[in-house]
């Protein structure tokens, strides 16, 4: 699997994550309409098994895309309280769960000029953004992992097969890793 088209077309399931603030609601929006029922994920994990409220999720039939996923808690809970209520074992298992249903991780990005961080805010977001990296890195090894820069959307156009999906134009990068 090479683009988010061949994600959108193979796979039952996918989960979009990628750091606070970045643009999903167009992506969602296009899976919706290609007949993905969307689920938005809390981000509060479960208090004794962070991973029980993603299992049963991944538990509905037919195609599904889920908002967001414990990767965020990976990512969000060593930089907010100085460790994560989700193990690696844990994320590695969701990892197998997503493969197990035919899915894939959409890693979000957004291409942005590298500036020096002005306040502690920007210095969370460059971390936050280091640490998806490694996190889709490590988990790419377990299921398949489609990175889409949003930044670089631009008005829907048509796939080059045909099909009904809508792919936006992106100037950065539609890579698996």
């Amino acid at each position: 699997m090479h683009t988010l088209h061949q994600a959108v077309t193979q796979c039952r399931t996918l989960v979009v994550d990628g750091p606070e603030g970045i643009g999903r609601s167009r992506l969602l929006t296009e899976l919706a309409r290609h007949g993905f029922l969307i689920r938005h994920a809390g981000v509060q994990p479960h208090q004794v098994d962070p991973c029980r409220p993603y299992r049963e999720l991944l538990a509905a039939p037919g195609l599904l895309a889920v908002d967001g996923s414990i990767i965020h808690e990976l990512v969000y809970g060593p930089l907010r309280r100085g460790h994560s209520r989700v193990t690696w074992i844990q994320a590695l298992d969701f990892a197998e769960a997503i493969a197990e249903r035919d899915g894939a991780l959409v890693h979000l990005t957004a291409a942005q000029k590298q500036t020096a961080p002005q306040n502690q805010q920007d210095t969370e977001g460059a971390q936050a953004v280091s640490a998806y990296e490694r996190a889709f890195r490590t988990l790419a090894q377990h299921v398949a992992v489609v990175t889409v820069d949003v930044g670089g959307l631009g008005p829907p156009i048509r796939a080059p097969d045909s099909s009904p999906f809508q792919l936006g134009r992106c100037a950065g990068k539609l890579t698996v890793s």
